[in-house]
């Protein structure tokens, strides 16, 4: 890291705890499994975790359906291990960041339970939305949203009115127009920061707050399809048409919201941080959720969704920065997460993603790393039978869901379930992965792992890694990204099936992606598909 505060260039790793790694043999990864993991993740080189929920839940939403955001779910330990977690990440050195989840409760949550059993226009009803249906009979929905997981937006309660859930029917949303819900996220936020947490990762961050609730939308089976970061082939022109005005999302009212928590960060020491998962169109409205009273950083959803396509990208990383530049914020770059497909079955190979992290690792800001990313492990193809994602079962199957991205790690090439624990892993790990397993990949000089290694390493001691500033841009062949940061490090990215020669500054090569490369006289002939780093 080369900014003064910590969060503005770290690289941070993404945990999903489940599949981590499992400590007890029940076949979930849990947070002992954690705590056993860090010695790997301090020698990786990163500088925070994330961890994805590990609260209270009855787990129909991968943990972020949340029963009781200040108390450990079972499946993953008690409070006590959570606070081991917090103490043992620290003294490897690495901060830490949980999820905060502020648009919907669990189903199963006490003031749902409450609302459930009070009558129609009661306090604990207006915590949530409730709303009486349309027809004679009140039979139907009070509009005709549809749940970001395919079907209807809204459930029917015995006494006939309706309840809206952006997710699934079992994540009741949450009214922010009640006092109540922002007293009670306040005392969370205190709980956890109490506890020492030092940020945390903020679930639908742009959807707490909805208007024109009543109103229908216009065509709300393509506005999903729109929503979804499933990378379907939707046009810029149509996108830019269903994404402009959205009732239910990147509405003002949330920024009123972060306001208040950005005044409770600031009162702790540390530099607390926050960040927004927020997709918002155009990607400009994203630098509003980072204005100097609001959050600290805002996911880069803009490159995540982009192809391996020089000129694509170079026109997000210029966007990106530019966008930023009046908040003072500082750009993240994001390659997949546990809602995307990886990022090696993104773009179709391991070598480009390997090379697209070594661009992305080169750039000004924040790096996000998510598990497994640093193996090159695919998203993992599995029977329709072990699916348990919502999406999968909201959709009778025609949404795949998100399951295969969240296949349980491997860390040995020899043990069984690759080392992740004894039992039986709650997702099927595919009969090849002994390859990706973390134990042979950290003895070959040429594993993604390695990579990433060099790379962290690279970032901490090169003083032009991380930081501020912009990349300087030299003219490039077609298929080409050619730029310098000061001081003393020249980029070079050939995102074509060719090898092309180059004119350089740089007199040594610092890293490249893949061998096959070469430098003499100022000409880099850089092979097909590779990002190179020179000293220049």
């Amino acid at each position: 890291m080369n900014s003064p505060v910590w969060w503005r260039d770290a690289a941070i790793y993404q945990v999903y705890p489940r599949s981590f790694r499992d400590s007890n043999g029940d076949g979930e990864g849990d947070l002992q499994g954690v705590i056993a993991g860090l010695p790997y993740l301090a020698d990786l080189g990163v500088d925070a975790i994330w961890l994805s929920p590990f609260y209270k839940s009855p787990n129909k939403d991968g943990g972020y359906d949340v029963s009781d955001p200040r108390d450990v779910d079972p499946r993953f330990g008690t409070l006590a291990d959570a606070k081991d977690l917090i103490a043992a990440a620290h003294a490897h050195g690495i901060k830490f960041i949980t999820d905060i989840v502020p648009n919907h409760f669990s189903a199963d949550h006490r003031w749902f339970q409450e609302a459930l059993a009070a009558p129609k226009g009661s306090i604990a009803r207006s915590r949530f939305h409730f709303y009486d249906g349309r027809g004679e009979n009140g039979e139907m929905p009070p509009n005709n949203w549809i749940s970001i997981f395919r079907g209807p937006a809204w459930t029917r309660t015995p006494d006939g009115q309706w309840y809206l859930h952006l997710f699934d029917s079992s994540q009741p949303d949450l009214n922010w127009d009640n006092p109540d819900v922002a007293a009670d996220f306040e005392e969370t936020l205190r709980f956890w920061l109490d506890l020492g947490v030092d940020g945390f990762r903020i679930d639908v961050a742009h959807g707490s707050v909805k208007e024109d609730i009543l109103i229908d939308h216009r065509d709300p089976e393509r506005l999903v399809d729109a929503l979804r970061l499933d990378f379907l082939e939707i046009s810029e022109a149509e996108r830019a048409g269903l994404l402009g005005d959205i009732p239910f999302f990147d509405r003002e009212g949330v920024h009123d919201i972060y306001r208040s928590w950005r005044r409770i960060l600031n009162e702790y020491s540390g530099d607390r941080m926050a960040v927004a998962e927020a997709f918002v169109y155009p990607s400009s409205r994203a630098a509003r959720y980072v204005r100097q009273d609001e959050l600290n950083q805002v996911f880069n959803f803009n490159f995540m969704m982009l192809g391996w396509d020089a000129a694509a990208m170079k026109a997000s990383i210029e966007g990106t920065l530019a966008e930023l530049v009046d908040v003072k914020a500082p750009a993240t770059w994001v390659l997949n997460n546990h809602d995307t497909p990886r990022v090696v079955t993104r773009i179709g190979s391991a070598r480009k993603a390997r090379a697209l992290a070594m661009l992305t690792h080169s750039l000004p800001g924040g790096i996000y790393i998510y598990q497994g990313e640093e193996l090159g492990l695919p998203s993992a193809d599995l029977p329709d039978a072990a699916r348990q994602d919502p999406a999968f079962i909201r959709s009778g199957g025609t949404d795949k869901g998100r399951d295969e991205c969240r296949v349980p790690l491997p860390w040995s090439s020899t043990l069984a379930n690759y080392g992740y624990g004894a039992g039986k892993p709650w997702l099927p790990q595919p009969s090849d992965w002994a390859q990706y397993a973390m134990d042979v990949e950290v003895k070959v000089p040429s594993s993604s792992w390695t990579l990433y290694k060099k790379s962290l390493a690279l970032r901490h001691s090169h003083p032009a890694l991380g930081g501020e500033g912009v990349p300087t841009w030299i003219d490039a062949p077609l298929g080409v990204m050619h730029f310098t940061r000061e001081p003393g490090l020249e980029v070079v990215v050939n995102a074509t099936d060719e090898r092309v020669t180059v004119a350089v500054s740089g007199t040594s090569i610092l890293l490249e992606s893949a061998d096959g490369s070469s430098l003499q006289d100022g000409r880099l002939a850089i092979a097909a598909n590779t990002t190179i780093w020179l000293q220049h």
